[in-house]
């Protein structure tokens, strides 16, 4: 039986967030949706290599709800964050001192991290820099080790484009050719808001909304910097790792030698589901609401 595979937003209901623009570096913004308003520790949500702030619309609404504010950022060169002139900037180390800045525009002391793919990553470099800025980590689908497949598979259409689409319909189809490895029972209303979080309309037609010489970058510095000793380095930090079974990225090797570097954190495996979950998949939320609800933060 076919479960949710993410939500389908209804678009004359747009989710409740506050937009803000902080700046970062040489004049860099960055773009980021804020949820919620509370006591309890705050949440920062960091999205995958050509992802945005989007992505985190409803696990940003469903976090706030708990008492917390929720901080989507949009890394540079993407969403309706400042491109960067130089491609080399496109890097981790990069976006992990972006991060650090907007911890410090919030006044933030240390947040709850919750990292997708390269937001996983950025995490770990985060803690490595700054332990004490990280109080606790959901790391989605992402591991010190990167499978060479899905290295591959995604430098295969990282800037890779065939001109606008023409519609939103279109779009989705473009997004679901190279995403439904990852989320084989999506319904097509679902396909739409995947377009719709990652596409723009401009004049032309509608475009992919990261900067393409992101994939320049990708090409010329690799995917990030080596990795597991910041792994080991969050022993002490409450770490969930959520996983999608189908995941050409993080695999069940990976998630062994994971286990013997740093035993003891909270796992999930969300069925049907690829590179990588959007976290409002059944297993998934429940995982980390759970996760979330028993930290003394």
């Amino acid at each position: 039986m076919k479960g949710v595979v993410f939500t389908a937003r209804n678009e004359s209901q747009p989710m409740a967030f506050q937009t803000t623009h902080i700046e970062v570096e040489n004049g860099i913004g960055l773009e980021v949706r804020l949820h919620g308003s509370g006591d309890k520790a705050p949440v920062v949500c960091i999205p995958g290599l050509t992802r945005n702030a989007a992505d985190f619309d409803d696990i940003g609404s469903i976090l706030a709800a708990s008492g917390r504010t929720v901080a989507a950022v949009s890394l540079r060169g993407r969403g309706r964050s400042d491109r960067d002139p130089h491609a080399a900037n496109y890097f981790p180390t990069t976006y992990r001192d972006d991060i650090l800045r907007v911890l410090d525009a919030l006044n933030w002391s240390r947040a709850i991290f919750v990292g997708t793919s390269l937001g996983g990553i950025t995490t770990m470099l985060t803690h490595e820099k700054a332990p004490d800025r990280v109080a606790a980590a959901v790391i989605n689908d992402v591991g010190p080790d990167l499978a060479p497949e899905g290295i591959a598979r995604i430098a295969g259409y990282v800037g890779q484009s065939t001109g606008p689409a023409s519609s939103w319909e279109e779009a989705a189809a473009r997004i679901k050719a190279i995403n439904d490895v990852a989320f084989p029972d999506a319904t097509d209303a679902e396909w739409l808001t995947f377009a719709k979080r990652t596409f723009r309309e401009t004049g032309d037609g509608y475009v992919l909304d990261y900067d393409p010489k992101i994939a320049e970058a990708l090409a010329e510095n690799g995917p990030a910097p080596d990795l597991w000793s910041a792994w080991e380095g969050m022993k002490p930090t409450p770490t969930l790792l959520v996983h999608g079974d189908l995941s050409d990225l993080l695999t069940p090797p990976i998630i062994e030698k994971m286990r013997a570097a740093r035993p003891g954190f909270a796992y999930v495996k969300v069925p049907r589901i690829g590179h990588a979950p959007m976290m409002t998949e059944p297993a998934a939320l429940e995982a980390i609401q759970g996760f979330v609800s028993r930290l003394d933060l």
